[in-house]
């Protein structure tokens, strides 16, 4: 589940960073950009790699705070040990649940 995840996260920021790529070096001369008022050492083709990972890791970034945020509660707070391996404090919880009645996983 952990590695489908990922995927849903840098697949689609992959793509994104490709389109940003294209678009911004249609309207950009990488041979004319600067830093601190001096001119950038590398070649063309280095500041398009650059770029790529540079928008590459803003779009994974993006993806992957949405994800976290469309997470359920259940799935942020779960104890993820197996029942017989839980420490005290995850252990009172599912006594918790159990004593409340809640099923699903949803106390």
């Amino acid at each position: 589940m952990l590695g489908q995840r990922w995927m849903w996260i840098v697949w689609p920021a992959f793509l994104v960073a490709g389109v940003m790529e294209m678009v911004v070096f249609a309207l950009v001369d990488p041979g004319e950009l600067h830093w601190q008022g001096h001119p950038l050492e590398l070649s063309r083709q280095a500041i398009y790699t650059v770029a790529f990972f540079f928008f590459w890791a803003a779009a994974v970034a993006s993806s992957a705070l949405t994800t976290l945020l469309s997470l359920s509660p259940f799935e942020v707070n779960r104890c993820p040990v197996p029942p017989d391996q839980r420490p005290a404090d995850c252990a009172r919880l599912q006594d918790d649940c159990a004593r409340k009645g809640c099923s699903g996983g949803g106390c």
